[in-house]
């Protein structure tokens, strides 16, 4: 099961996956105004400020239609957020914003059409240098509308991509709903070391 698993997250990191800010954690130090502001700017986006919400629905709305040449009158585009770790979050975070994208470019907006029902625990294993350790996590559990997503094609959206793990499994949890996912596209990258 597992190596079926790093297939299907292989095949979903090999797709278009871009970004609009560097993130550079906290613990990441001397950083410059710029770095700064783009953790703010996340945060603030993370936490639902309309402001916040508002500038990084421009910034994906813009990406879209550059980039999958998406119009008002055609489009068949579907954009869908990796979902927040509860409902409440995920609703705050997203609900509002993918609507807004939607009317600014005319991506059809897929919020609706999924829904965070509850969490699992899960156990994970990590590596870190030549150890290797297990912990246990929640996992969400995520239910999808099938009929809505059967044979669409979806953006997926996130606030920040590290590994690109969480995208990835998300990803191909819509293929299983047969829609086609053209790609990734995330508010920010996390990145370690800080230069111009």
């Amino acid at each position: 099961m597992a190596k079926v698993i790093d297939e299907c997250i292989k095949r979903q990191l090999e797709k278009d996956m871009d970004f609009f800010l560097k993130y550079f954690p906290v613990r990441i130090r001397n950083v410059g105004n710029d770095a700064v502001k783009a953790r703010e700017l996340i945060w603030a986006f993370k936490d639902g400020k309309e402001e916040a919400q508002e500038q990084v629905a421009q910034m994906t709305a813009a990406y879209l239609k550059e980039k999958h040449g998406i119009h008002m009158e055609t489009n068949e585009v579907v954009l869908v957020c990796v979902p927040a770790s509860t409902q409440e979050q995920n609703e705050k975070r997203y609900e509002w914003f993918c609507g807004r994208v939607s009317e600014l470019c005319g991506v059809k907006n897929g919020f609706p059409y999924l829904r965070v029902v509850g969490d699992r625990l899960a156990v994970h294993e990590h590596r870190h240098g030549n150890e290797r350790t297990k912990s246990i996590d929640k996992v969400q559990i995520i239910e999808f509308d099938d009929d809505y997503f059967f044979g669409k094609d979806v953006v997926v959206m996130d606030d920040v991509v590290t590994t690109g793990t969480s995208y990835a499994l998300f990803a191909t949890q819509l293929e299983n709903c047969h829609a086609n996912v053209l790609g990734g596209v995330f508010l920010s990258r996390t990145h370690y070391r800080y230069g111009k």
